[in-house]
């Protein structure tokens, strides 16, 4: 009876020092639900290569954490608000989701920052742009990686209003990323002494521009500034040079470009655009080398969105090691207290109300004869410090803000 009392005292010991790390982990697991645009507009951008990219993430570090598997899937918000909010709900109530990530498109973002906040989740953004949500829907839980409206947009504005390109009309994806992407670039226009002469609203996924074209060509502005992203862009800027927008002296003024667009549209096509990006696969040898294992995953080089993924996911998978629990609130001050350091970026600081301040990159898409060959598109021209490229968090209007 006493041999058995023992082996009962040093199997419960025994547990007890081999079974902190699943005592610590809400459900045995750590579950991340990687929400995306699939199949529409945005879905080159994020779609199945942000998943990619956090599975990357993940297998750093073993698919597991001190023993506890690290489980991620996929859902397709379609661009839509209701769906985004219908599936971040499912998957937190009834499927034990710890972490939403991902979610291009602010109006799904901003449905699903609501929801995480409520339900004490980890949000990880890389892909929506509003800065609303760093500012007045910013959420304890919701991190803001890779960019926003204000970071693309300014850089590019002063650009082309300091090479004398001050009068600009606006094209414009109509919803929140779109809305707040012109308002942006236009605040720092106007506060550079140019002029805004017109605008106009277009539906998401529009296959046919020209009627805005047109508006924007015979408004006689300097700069046709396209508010847009993904299939918009692409569609937008071809249509553009059909047109002969540029070949009559306007310039055309991606916002929020990717490489996947320049590939898309080719160099011929979208030669000496300037662009904004926090991220491009030829920087450094870790950007290549991290760069070429997405490719072997995917057959394409990583947008600076699914760079963004890799670094939140493994930013949050990393902060779970260091406590040794997957406690949202404790996670979320780990995270923050913590500067991001990865292949994209090299400490990153977090503000109180979320926001990653990486660097940001001016680039100009090379001419054909420039480029040495597939994916070999940009040339940087400056480096513009996270510090100067987002709203210093004092101004940004978030409450959590002290």
């Amino acid at each position: 009876m006493k041999g058995l009392m023992v082996a009962a005292a040093l199997g419960t010991a025994v547990a007890g020092l081999a079974g902190p790390a699943f005592a610590q982990m809400s459900d045995g697991k750590i579950k991340i639900g990687l929400l995306s645009d699939l199949a529409g507009v945005y879905s080159d951008i994020n779609g199945e290569g942000s998943a990619q990219a956090a599975r990357l993430a993940a297998e750093e570090f073993g698919n597991a954490i001190n023993g506890v598997p690290v489980e991620i899937i996929v859902g397709d918000h379609q661009n839509k608000a209701d769906v985004a909010a219908s599936l971040a709900r499912k998957w937190i109530d009834t499927e034990q989701v710890d972490v939403i990530a991902d979610v291009p498109n602010s109006a799904a973002a901003l449905a699903v920052q609501a929801i995480t906040k409520e339900r004490k989740r980890i949000f990880l953004m890389s892909g929506p742009g509003s800065v609303d949500l760093t500012g007045k829907a910013c959420s304890p839980y919701g991190f803001m990686w890779t960019w926003d409206t204000h970071s693309v947009s300014s850089a590019t504005a002063r650009a082309l209003v300091n090479k004398g390109d001050k009068s600009w009309f606006f094209i414009t994806a109509d919803y929140a990323f779109g809305h707040s992407l012109e308002e942006e670039a236009s605040k720092t226009v106007k506060a550079m002494g140019g002029t805004v002469k017109g605008g106009v609203r277009v539906p998401l996924a529009t296959s046919d521009f020209s009627s805005f074209l047109l508006q924007a060509q015979a408004s006689g502005a300097k700069v046709v500034a396209l508010a847009n992203a993904g299939g918009d862009t692409i569609n937008s800027v071809k249509q553009a040079t059909e047109f002969g927008l540029p070949q009559g002296g306007q310039t055309l003024a991606g916002l929020l470009l990717n490489i996947n667009d320049i590939h898309a549209l080719t160099l011929p096509v979208a030669k000496g655009l300037i662009l904004s990006n926090s991220f491009y696969w030829d920087m450094n040898d870790e950007t290549r080398a991290w760069s070429k294992k997405f490719e072997e995953k995917t057959g394409r080089k990583p947008s600076m969105n699914q760079a963004g993924v890799y670094s939140a996911v493994r930013h949050y998978l990393q902060a779970v090691k260091d406590l040794g629990t997957d406690d949202t609130d404790k996670v979320a001050a780990k995270m923050r207290a913590t500067p991001v350091t990865d292949m994209m970026m090299k400490d990153a600081k977090i503000g109180e109300n979320g926001r990653v301040f990486n660097n940001m990159y001016l680039f100009e898409v090379k001419k054909p004869a420039e480029s040495k060959g597939p994916w070999d598109y940009l040339t940087l021209l400056q480096t513009v410090p996270g510090a100067e490229a987002y709203i210093p968090v004092k101004d940004s209007g978030c409450p959590l803000v002290k």
